[in-house]
């Protein structure tokens, strides 16, 4: 049974996370470089439970971040996709397409190609009119990323709402109008 769709790209595959997913997902939470800005690291019995919420999200939202898998090995190298918690009643600051990919996909171009077809999916299937990227001021490769995304700076020094325990972001983002325009 799938909770959500299957998107596929070039080189990746994108689709709600499953069990088999969990071994990729506790990698990740262990590794302090990947981890840094994204809720720090977590030992397996937390990575369950970020991999459970991602899930559950999309059993009760109809969206959430999408596993990646490498579309050559089927290895897990990530989560990325759209992110609101709560939906519209659970004090996100907007609708929000995230990326993390294992320290081993870095630098390969794998987030990029992922967000793109996840943006591209959130503004065509959920009808989304805008989109923002949470980022802390020091996490320059995600600033990089939403730069080449088409993204820019749109509120500075964002507290998200609690359980999130991370320190102010600056809100990165764009309109559906100029994603599409940018396409072209």
């Amino acid at each position: 049974m799938s909770l959500g769709p299957t998107l596929t790209t070039e080189r990746l595959i994108l689709r709600p996370p499953v069990h088999a997913d969990f071994d990729g997902f506790a990698e990740m939470a262990s590794e302090e470089d990947t981890m840094r800005f994204i809720g720090g690291v977590t030992p397996r019995d937390g990575a369950w439970r970020v991999m459970a919420t991602l899930t559950g999200a999309w059993a009760l939202l109809g969206y959430s971040m999408f596993s990646v898998l490498r579309r050559d090995t089927g290895e897990w190298i990530g989560r990325l996709g759209p992110w609101r918690p709560g939906g519209k009643e659970g004090g996100w600051p907007g609708d929000e397409v995230g990326w993390g990919v294992k320290r081993s996909a870095a630098g390969q171009g794998f987030a990029q190609e992922g967000a793109i077809a996840a943006i591209d999916w959130a503004f065509d299937q959920l009808g989304w009119e805008n989109v923002i990227h949470c980022i802390d001021k020091q996490n320059a490769p995600s600033i990089a990323l939403a730069k080449r995304l088409g993204s820019s700076v749109q509120r500075e020094g964002v507290a998200l709402a609690p359980p999130f325990e991370m320190h102010k972001v600056d809100l990165y983002g764009q309109s559906k109008a100029a994603w599409k325009a940018r396409k072209r």
